[in-house]
């Protein structure tokens, strides 16, 4: 459908739009990029809104970090953390897996990954200084569900 069919009082000439009201002269090229950009910009909103820094977990001190179950089920765990995003995949660390970000604030952070066959997961950090976090993590690892609540804190370096 030409714009020329849709605006009243307008007709088409040479690949351009008149619009005998006040003499507005549009050129269909011009019309056109311009929607493609407007539809390429909203449609990358989405992109963006998914890939956010999940910056608390940056301020983390890195070094040796013991996790400790708050309930008392698993052993307490020590880890060399050389980046803050290691506390996402707990039960899965080392496996590759997609992450989706799902709240990224600046005292906690939400992700969902999923790796496969090898399960997937669900984990919030909230932070309560650079040296202590409270890690709530649930998912399903090589067909078993679990469902953890660590509480991790910075003992010094790593060996």
């Amino acid at each position: 459908m030409y714009i020329a069919e849709v605006a009243k009082g307008a007709k088409m000439k040479r690949n351009r739009v008149i619009f005998t009201g006040d003499a507005m002269i549009i050129p269909r090229r011009l019309l056109r990029v311009t929607v493609l950009s407007i539809s390429a910009a909203l449609l990358a909103l989405p992109a963006l809104a998914q890939t956010p820094g999940l910056a608390m977990l940056d301020t983390l001190e890195l070094g040796q970090w013991q996790l400790i179950d708050r309930d008392n089920v698993f052993p307490t765990r020590s880890i060399c953390l050389s980046n803050g995003r290691q506390l996402i995949q707990l039960r899965h660390d080392g496996a590759q897996c997609s992450q989706f970000v799902v709240a990224d604030e600046a005292r906690s952070v939400t992700v969902n990954y999923d790796c496969g066959r090898v399960g997937h997961g669900h984990t919030i950090i909230r932070h309560e200084t650079n040296r202590l976090v409270q890690i709530e993590t649930q998912g399903i690892v090589r067909g078993a569900p679990f469902s953890i609540a660590f509480e991790g804190r910075r003992v010094g370096s790593c060996n």
